[in-house]
């Protein structure tokens, strides 16, 4: 009788499979070289962002004490005695955010409520779209339209309210966040 294991039948393969398998192989390993090289430059770009960053903050606090970075209450690096406090950048930061939130939130929440329960589905599908469309604005247009736009009009409800007002950009911001509030509102 025909043994196939003695005759060498079993376990070999046509010249073309292992071609095709060799060929296979090597396409596995340069994609995974490429992959790997990707994820290696942008853990790369990453520490040296880090590392010029540290730099540059060592040689700045050569100058600046730390504990006048912290505690001055001015930001004046411009000037010919310049001052370099943190303070007033933080709490402008934290106001904007305030009203930033203060407008977002409400509204997000209650687009995201009206257009999960109460809109019809043709009305839901022409205006879900259309707030995550202002998700994809960059934020330098939303900086233009409040220069130009939103603070001319705060000035003329409010006479004394600056150009550059913490009012004005936490309006805008609070507009620009609207479409991630009121995704997230209506996943949770």
């Amino acid at each position: 009788s025909f043994d196939p294991h003695a005759a060498g039948v079993l376990g070999q393969r046509p010249a073309v499979s292992q071609r095709r398998t060799r060929r296979r192989h090597w396409v596995d390993w340069g994609i995974r070289l490429l992959l790997f090289l990707a994820a290696l430059s942008s853990v790369l770009i990453t520490v040296g962002i880090v590392a010029i960053l540290v730099y540059e903050s060592f040689t700045f606090f050569r100058y600046v004490s730390l504990l006048e970075f912290l505690t001055d209450t001015l930001w004046t690096p411009l000037f010919s005695v310049p001052r370099y406090g943190i303070l007033p950048l933080v709490a402008g930061t934290l106001v904007t955010r305030g009203v930033a939130l203060a407008v977002a939130l409400p509204l997000g929440s209650i687009v995201a409520i009206y257009l999960s329960e109460y809109a019809p589905f043709a009305l839901r599908e022409v205006v879900k779209p259309l707030l995550e469309l202002l998700s994809a604005v960059p934020t330098v247009v939303y900086g233009y339209f409040a220069l130009l736009f939103v603070g001319p009009i705060l000035q003329r409800i409010l006479p004394d309210l600056p150009t550059f007002s913490m009012l004005t950009a936490g309006l805008v911001m609070g507009i620009m966040i609207i479409p991630y509030v009121s995704s997230l509102s209506e996943d949770a």
